[in-house]
């Protein structure tokens, strides 16, 4: 299908301030799939809300859409997931990509969990493998594996639009961080080479906008847009030129304040720990096993 007969479905972003995060609601007619959706964690408190979500499903519910798919860019360290409440709240399956098991073996070591967590991806409903297409009413979806920030990285391709979870961000903002466990940046730009192989008038979506103070949050962008302008990988930059930079770069980052947190959560597709014997859940923080000279 040529570039300028592609579909154009109706986006709906969300922006969650405190973690800088967008979510989407994308349909055509009554038929949706919510992407990336984000649970409020107070991490002082350690306390859990759903605001965020709440505007999501109040966006649903106004239109009168039917959410057959929950959908995961990856698994997130900087929130927590709101895929497990969204698929109670509407009965919708939840998707993530087949790299899933490889970072979930890993989190199974790094906090210690038990024998109630397996690490084959059956907390999700379907593990998409690249190239795989779900068909939500007149929308075809197509899954294009984008590993590199993450084992399980996918970019959704829906019509003219591309959500390219935290592969790209904003053009003056950059790319991913790989320093994560699983994270690789020659393999990143790979992926990113196959986004910027995309149709120019391509609608990509982000999945986090840094912004600087000149301007306000900016969930969407062009593919023409990031060849040109992205101070990472735009005007042809060269795998080594970016991998130098990569890795230089993310030496400097501190740890997300949420990531031991979020990933045992998110691990389980936003399901939280099970409830112990005395009616509470807990999170479980390794020491000294994660960042620093401690690693």
């Amino acid at each position: 299908m040529s570039p300028s007969r592609r579909p154009h479905h109706e986006v709906q972003a969300f922006f969650h301030a405190d973690t800088h995060t967008f979510t989407y609601v994308v349909h055509e007619g009554r038929a949706a799939v919510v992407i990336d959706p984000v649970l409020d964690y107070e991490p002082a408190a350690a306390r859990v809300g759903t605001a965020a979500v709440d505007a999501v499903l109040a966006y649903v519910r106004e239109h009168r859409l039917t959410v057959a798919w929950v959908l995961e860019t990856h698994v997130h360290a900087d929130h927590f997931s709101a895929g497990d409440h969204l698929r109670e709240a509407l009965g919708a399956r939840l998707a993530i990509g087949a790299g899933i098991t490889r970072t979930q073996a890993r989190g199974k070591a790094l906090f210690g969990l038990g024998e109630e967590f397996v690490p084959d991806g059956r907390q999700f409903d379907r593990l998409l493998a690249d190239g795989d297409v779900l068909h939500v009413g007149a929308m075809a979806i197509r899954a294009m594996a984008t590993p590199g920030h993450t084992d399980e990285g996918l970019t959704y391709l829906i019509g003219d639009a591309a959500f390219v979870g935290d592969t790209l961000l904003a053009p003056d903002t950059g790319t991913a961080r790989c320093d994560f466990p699983g994270g690789d940046a020659a393999q990143l730009y790979a992926s990113i080479q196959k986004i910027l192989a995309l149709p120019e008038d391509t609608r990509l979506f982000l999945c986090h906008d840094y912004p600087p103070a000149t301007r306000g949050p900016m969930p969407e962008t062009r593919i023409a847009a990031q060849r040109q302008g992205n101070v990472h990988v735009g005007q042809g930059a060269t795998g080594a030129a970016f991998v130098a930079l990569r890795t230089a770069r993310d030496a400097t980052l501190p740890v997300p304040q949420l990531l031991l947190p979020a990933l045992q959560v998110n691990l389980r597709g936003g399901r939280l720990p099970p409830v112990e014997g005395d009616g509470v859940r807990y999170l479980r923080l390794p020491l000294n096993r994660y960042g620093g000279s401690g690693a």
